[in-house]
Formats: C-alpha cells, sequence, structure tokens
C-alpha cells in the first residue's frame, strides 16, 4: 500500500472531533476504519484517488468498466474490484450501501456540434456521469447519515462551470453534477455528511491523451503545440494538471481540516475561470 507525507498530513484518527490534534503519524492514517468507493477507479484521476485513500487508511471499492485494469488497482492497495458498467442502473443498485466516501469520477466524451451530436451518446453520457453518481448518492446517503457521518467527493471539470463549443452532453452532464452535488450538501450537512465538486482543467489521463492524439491527427501539428495552443489556450499556467494533485484536492475534502467546506467547488484549473 502506498504511503508518504502527500497523503498522511490531514488529521487524526477516525472521527473528526475538534478535540484531536490534526497532527498523525503513518501507523494512524486519519481513514482507518472508513470505506470508499471511487467509479471510474482503473485509471486517471480515478486511480490516483482509490491510491490516496487506500495510502489514508481506508478500504477502496475500485469501480470501472474496465474489469482487469480494476482489478489490478484494488490487488495494489488490497481494496475490491467491480468491474460494471455504470449506465447499467441495475449494477450500480448492485454496489455497495455500507460506505463513508463516495468518488464519483467515471466520465466520458464526445465532441460534437449539437446538431450533429448522437441522441444516444448524450444519453449514455448522461447515465453515466449524473444518474450513476444520484443513484449513488441514494444508496450510500443512509448509511453515512446512520454513522453521522460520510464525504462525497464529485469528480467535476472546470466545465461545470464554463461552457466550450461541441462538448454539449459533457459541459451540461457536469453542470448537473455541480448541481446535484449542492443539494446533497444543504441535505446532508444536518447528518456530518459534506458534498464538494473538484473542478480540474485538462489532466493527463487516457480520456485526454485520446483527445490530444485526435487534435493533432486533425490539425496536422505536434501534440505538444496541441497541448500548449489550443487545450491550454485559456489557463494561465501552461502544463497539465497531473491526477495525484487531483486526489490530493479530493483527500483534503475527506480531511479534518474540510469539515466546514460543503456544497462548494473546488478549482484547480491553472487560472482558466480567473479571465
Amino acid at each position: 500500500m502506498p504511503t508518504g507525507s502527500l497523503f498522511l498530513r490531514y488529521g487524526h484518527g477516525n472521527q473528526c472531533d475538534h478535540r484531536r490534534p490534526l497532527a498523525h503519524s503513518p501507523d494512524d492514517p486519519f481513514l482507518a476504519g472508513r470505506v470508499a468507493l471511487v467509479t471510474g477507479a482503473a485509471s486517471g484521476i480515478g486511480r490516483a484517488c482509490a491510491l490516496a485513500l487506500a495510502a489514508a487508511g481506508a478500504h477502496v471499492h475500485v469501480v470501472d468498466i474496465a474489469v482487469d485494469a480494476a482489478e489490478a488497482v484494488a490487488e495494489e492497495i488490497g481494496g475490491t474490484a467491480h468491474g460494471i458498467d455504470l449506465a447499467d442502473p441495475d449494477a450500480v443498485d448492485a454496489l455497495p450501501a455500507r460506505v463513508d466516501i463516495v468518488v464519483n469520477n467515471a466520465g466520458l466524451q464526445h465532441v460534437a456540434p449539437i446538431q450533429e451530436f448522437p441522441l444516444e451518446r448524450f444519453t449514455l453520457i448522461h447515465k453515466v456521469m449524473v444518474e450513476a453518481p444520484f443513484r449513488l448518492m441514494r444508496r450510500t446517503m443512509p448509511h453515512m447519515y446512520a454513522r453521522n457521518w460520510g464525504r462525497i467527493v464529485n469528480i467535476s471539470s472546470v466545465h461545470g462551470l464554463r461552457a466550450s463549443a461541441f462538448k454539449s452532453a459533457y459541459v451540461s452532464a457536469k453542470h448537473a453534477l455541480e448541481g446535484l452535488s449542492k443539494v446533497a450538501a444543504l441535505e446532508g450537512a444536518p447528518h456530518g455528511v459534506t458534498s464538494n465538486c473538484v473542478c480540474p482543467g485538462y489532466v493527463r489521463t487516457p480520456l485526454i491523451e485520446g483527445q490530444i492524439a485526435a487534435q493533432a491527427a486533425a490539425h496536422g501539428i505536434p501534440a505538444d503545440d496541441v497541448v500548449h495552443d489550443i487545450l491550454l489556450e485559456r489557463t494561465a499556467i501552461k502544463r497539465l494538471i497531473e491526477p495525484e494533485e487531483v486526489a490530493a484536492a479530493a483527500l483534503y475534502l475527506c480531511g479534518p481540516h474540510a469539515r466546514h467546506v460543503t456544497g462548494t467547488s473546488f478549482v484547480l484549473d491553472g487560472g482558466w475561470t480567473a479571465r
């Protein structure tokens, strides 16, 4: 199981009790005894979140449509793999309900003008990125309420706050996730449950690497030029975000320093929304 100061500096003990010191040792990880569920956890941001939560002591349910990769991550961290399609409501409703932390990360992309956007693709994106998170919240929040503690972390995007052309399904799904997260924050507050979004700009993931390759081929330019001139054109910091940086933000939201952080969006966009 990976350890290190990056993942082990946010608090002490299992309970977010203001009487406890916020420092702790690697032998007393602050999520010990907690159970987490991360979707899209076989690679990219989801994998980084699964590793970070496990390093902090949580048992992690690794959920992904890529069965072999999910099992590899679960084996690496001592977690439990679930190879399912989040577009299947029955499969989502069969996932564990006794979960203290839910990280809704799974997503997919399709780029096309609205008038050419395939209806089935639009529906699929919303099923995976909005309906599945709702079903997981609906399923797990009663357990969180019973324990008077829970953390919902929704991996949104700068596209949950801003729009880009030709991404109608992705942008609308991320905006919907932002709204759903705020409702969960209001409902969960009396029960010790927080709900927040993490909104990164472009992250170095397989999804983005595929987009870079496609843009390079379409424009006949090097991949580095795609990153600098197209993807990062609106950002002040001209580099892709690493998955571990997003995972660190997600982990912070599960820690005692963030017990009053709820209903908000944690933005890691390199200055995109400052414009």
